[in-house]
């Protein structure tokens, strides 16, 4: 399929628009990125929210994520295609639990998902790499959430000592 039809899909279609990251994943460069940017927002949305409702929440959309991934990934003919980013909305939400308010650490969070979703630490690159289908594309960014978590939490946890 190329770039065109894609995009047009991804426009017409509540799936591919929803794997695509709101469309997110359709930028050429970094589409991983413009995923993880494009989650911001829904934490805006989120963040008021209680601990177990936003985790309920986000266990939600994770589930949705491991079928929208599933179905765009069948149709594309392609595993983990890079403009498919609900993975990194997920990641970034998982991130964010229970982080203090405010755009320093929207920024920080962001920064850490990245660099362990982008650098993929054993037993991230480990998932990556075995486990496959709609699971296998969300559970890297899950896995990538959690360091990322560890260190906001730890980062948290230290200024307000």
């Amino acid at each position: 399929m190329n770039v065109k039809n894609i995009a047009l899909k991804v426009w017409q279609d509540p799936v591919w628009f929803i794997a695509f990251g709101f469309g997110s994943g359709l930028m050429p460069i970094a589409p991983g990125t413009w995923g993880t940017l494009a989650a911001i927002p829904v934490y805006c949305l989120m963040m008021s929210l209680s601990p177990i409702v936003y985790l309920s929440l986000t266990a939600l959309l994770f589930i949705l994520g491991v079928w929208v991934s599933e179905k765009v990934s069948a149709e594309l003919g392609e595993h983990d295609f890079s403009g498919i980013v609900w993975d990194e909305v997920v990641g970034f939400l998982l991130t964010m639990t229970c982080a203090p308010a405010g755009w320093k650490w929207m920024l920080a969070g962001f920064i850490l998902f990245r660099i362990f979703d982008i650098l993929k630490p054993w037993p991230i690159s480990l998932a990556d790499k075995r486990v496959k289908g709609g699971f296998g594309i969300m559970l890297d960014d899950v896995l990538a959430a959690v360091p990322a978590w560890l260190i906001l939490q730890g980062i948290a946890w230290g200024v307000h000592l």
